[in-house]
C-alpha cells in the first residue's frame, strides 16, 4: 500500500509501525454539595502535576542542540493559569456541581471555539495546545483521584514516563509511529532512539509537532487522514519525510529503491550549526538578509545566537497577549522597548494588532481584521502607534501594517501615524522617522504592489495567509490542508507579481512566511529575485547553508521553470532533482 501526505520534516526513515489514537477521557457526573471543593482540589493538583511534567519536558528541550522547541512549552504551561481555561474550569464545579473533567472539557470547548473564530491561521492552529493541555489535565485527574484515595503516587512529584517505556518496553526499534492526531508534549516525550520517524493523520507544515520533528531531525509525513486505521500495527513502513511518501510492507526491492531515492538531504546537526556564524552570501556574490519571526522579547536571544540579522516579523498581538485595544500604552510601549533595546542595532520590524473584532467572525474569513479593524476601531491603533513611536528611539524600528488590501487603506493609517508623530512633538517627545509597510497577503495586495509600493517604504510578503486566500484553503481545516501548497503556480506568480511591484519602486520586500523557512523554497524565493527571507529562528543556519552551495544564477533558472510549470507536482520534482545531496555538502 502506497499512501501520500504533506512532508513536513525531510529524511527517510523505516520501522515498525505503532498505531497510537486518541481516546478522550469524557466522564460526566454531578457532585454533591460537600464534594465541591474536594473536586475544586483535584483540579488544582492535575495543574500543579502538570506544570512539574511540562516544565520537565521544556528543561529537557532546553538542553537540546536546538532549544527553539522549548518554548512550545513556554506557552502551555501559561495555559495552566489561563483564567478560560483551568479558572473556568473551577468556575464551572462551583457554580453547577459538575466533577472535574466535565467542567475541563466545557472549558477547553469553548477556548477552541473561541481560537477558531480567530482571523490568523497561525493563532487557530494553536487550538491544538488547548487540546494538548486539557488532554493531559485530563489524564492527571485519575492520578490526582488515586492519590487523595491512598491508593496512587503523589501527582505533585510524579514524573511523566517516555512514550516507549512502561508497557511498551518490550517493543524493539527501529518504530515508525503512525497517530491520528500526535500533541506536542506527547511527541517530546517518545523515545527518538527507537521511534525514527511518525506519520499523523492531521497536521500542517506549521503544527508545533512538525516545528518540533525538524528540531529533533526526525522524518515526518502528516495529513494522511486515514493512516492510523488504514496501516496495521506491526507492518513495515517506509517514510519519506521530504516527499510526503509512505510505504506499507514494500518488497525488498521497493524499500532499496525508495531508500535510494528519497535518501534524505538535510545535514548533520553540527554542519548545520556551523553557518549560524557565516553571511548568508550565494556562490556568485549575492547576498541574502535573513532576519527571524518572534513572539516574544525572550526570544530575541536565541534569535541572536541563530545567526538573525535582524527581527522580520514580531507579531504584537502574541507579544502583548491579547487583543487590540486591551493593552494600555504604557505596557505596549514597555514591550516594545525591550525587544528594540535586545536586538539594536539590528531592525526589527512589528506588525500592527491583526485580530477580528468580535464572535461574529467565523473561522477562517476574510472580514474585519487586520489593518481594516484597526482603521474602524481608531483609538486603540492610534494608542499602539504611540507607543512604538515613543520606544522607537531606543533602536530600529519598521512598523509593519497587516492585512493591505488597497492603497486608500494605506494612505489613511500613514496619515494617522503622521498625525501621531506630529501630536508627539508638539509635546516635546519627537520620535525618530520610522518606516511604515505594507503587508502582502491577499491576492489584490500582489497584484497590485506597485501602487502599495508606491507609498509603502516597504512591502513583507506572508506567504502563509496568501496561499490560504489565493487557494480558498483554511490550513487549519484538516478536510482541506493537503490543499494548502505554497508551492502552486499561483502563488509563484503571485510572489513574482510582489517582487516586480516592489522592484519598480525601488522598495525593499521580504518574504516572511513559512516559505522562507524551508531551505528549497527559499532558493526558489531567491530566484524570483527575494534578497530578505524572515522565518523561524531554527531554520536560519540550514537556509545559510544552502544559500551558499547555490548560485543565484543556479536559482533564477529554477524559478524560471517553476514559472513555467503547469502543476505544483511539476516544480517540487524539479526542485527535488536539483537539490542534491552534494549541493548540501
Amino acid at each position: 500500500m502506497r499512501l501520500t501526505g504533506r512532508g513536513v520534516s525531510p529524511g527517510v526513515a523505516v520501522g515498525r509501525a505503532l498505531v497510537l489514537t486518541h481516546r478522550a477521557l469524557d466522564v460526566r457526573y454531578r457532585v454533591a454539595a460537600d464534594e465541591v471543593d474536594p473536586e475544586v482540589d483535584r483540579l488544582a493538583r492535575a495543574t500543579a502535576m502538570a506544570r512539574h511534567q511540562l516544565g520537565e519536558i521544556r528543561e529537557r528541550l532546553g538542553r537540546g542542540e536546538d532549544p527553539e522547541p522549548a518554548s512550545i512549552f513556554d506557552a502551555q504551561l501559561l495555559m495552566l493559569d489561563d483564567p478560560m481555561l483551568t479558572g473556568r474550569a473551577g468556575d464551572l464545579i462551583r457554580g453547577e456541581r459538575v466533577n472535574a473533567e466535565w467542567a475541563l472539557r466545557r472549558a477547553a470547548d469553548e477556548l477552541i471555539a473561541a481560537f477558531d473564530r480567530a482571523a490568523d491561521a497561525y493563532l487557530r492552529e494553536r487550538k491544538a495546545d488547548i487540546a494538548d493541555v486539557a488532554g493531559r489535565l485530563r489524564l492527571n485527574l485519575r492520578s490526582a483521584r488515586r492519590a487523595r484515595s491512598g491508593s496512587g503516587p503523589d501527582p505533585l512529584v510524579s514524573t511523566p514516563r517516555p512514550l516507549t517505556s512502561g508497557a511498551l518496553a518490550n517493543l524493539r526499534g527501529p518504530l515508525i509511529l503512525v497517530a491520528d492526531e500526535l500533541s506536542a508534549s506527547v511527541a517530546a516525550q517518545v523515545d527518538w532512539e527507537e521511534v525514527v520517524g511518525f506519520v499523523s493523520d492531521a497536521g500542517s507544515w506549521t503544527y508545533h509537532t512538525a516545528i518540533l520533528a525538524r528540531s529533533l531531525r526526525v522524518p515526518a509525513v502528516v495529513g494522511l487522514r486515514g493512516a492510523s486505521s488504514l496501516v496495521p500495527p506491526g507492518s513495515r513502513l517506509a517514510i519519506d519525510g521530504g516527499s510526503g511518501e509512505v510505504r506499507v510492507d514494500p518488497s525488498e526491492d521497493e524499500l532499496a529503491a525508495f531508500e535510494a531515492a528519497g535518501r534524505s538531504t538535510h545535514p548533520s546537526a553540527p554542519a548545520v550549526d556551523e553557518f549560524r556564524r557565516l553571511p548568508a552570501v550565494t556562490p556568485d556574490g549575492v547576498a541574502v538578509t535573513l532576519e527571524a519571526n518572534i513572539e516574544l522579547a525572550e526570544d530575541v536571544a536565541d534569535a541572536r545566537a541563530k545567526g538573525a540579522q535582524g527581527i522580520g516579523l514580531c507579531r504584537s498581538e502574541f507579544l502583548l497577549g491579547a487583543a487590540a485595544g486591551s493593552v494600555g500604552e504604557a505596557t505596549q510601549f514597555d514591550a516594545y522597548r525591550r525587544i528594540l533595546e535586545a536586538m539594536a542595532p539590528s531592525p526589527v520590524t512589528l506588525r500592527t494588532f491583526d485580530g477580528v473584532e468580535d464572535d461574529r467572525e467565523p473561522r477562517g474569513r476574510a472580514g474585519l481584521r487586520g489593518l481594516r479593524l484597526s482603521l474602524a476601531r481608531r483609538e486603540p491603533f492610534r494608542i499602539q502607534i504611540r507607543a512604538l513611536l515613543r520606544a522607537a528611539r531606543y533602536g530600529r524600528l519598521r512598523i509593519l501594517l497587516p492585512f493591505v488590501t488597497g492603497l486608500d487603506e494605506l494612505r489613511e493609517a500613514r496619515r494617522i501615524v503622521a498625525e501621531v508623530a506630529a501630536d508627539l512633538a508638539s509635546r516635546g517627545e519627537s520620535a525618530p522617522t520610522v518606516p511604515v509597510g505594507a503587508m502582502i497577503e491577499v491576492p489584490a495586495a500582489a497584484v497590485a504592489a506597485d501602487l502599495l509600493a508606491s507609498e509603502a517604504d516597504f512591502l513583507a510578503v506572508g506567504t502563509n495567509d496568501l496561499v490560504q486566500f489565493a487557494l480558498a484553503v483554511d490550513r487549519a481545516d484538516e478536510r482541506v490542508s493537503d490543499l494548502y501548497d505554497p508551492l502552486h503556480p499561483a502563488i509563484l506568480r503571485l510572489v513574482r507579481a510582489a517582487v516586480r511591484g516592489a522592484r519598480k519602486r525601488a522598495r525593499p520586500l521580504s518574504v516572511c512566511g513559512e516559505m522562507a523557512a524551508d531551505p528549497a523554497l527559499a532558493v526558489l524565493l531567491v530566484g524570483l529575485g527575494v534578497t530578505e527571507l524572515s522565518m523561524r529562528t531554527g531554520a536560519i543556519p540550514l537556509v545559510t547553508q544552502v544559500l551558499r552551495a547555490t548560485p543565484a544564477a543556479d536559482a533564477r533558472r529554477l524559478a524560471a521553470r517553476a514559472l513555467r510549470a503547469a502543476t505544483a507536482e511539476d516544480i517540487e520534482r524539479g526542485l527535488a532533482a536539483e537539490l542534491t545531496d552534494e549541493r548540501l555538502a
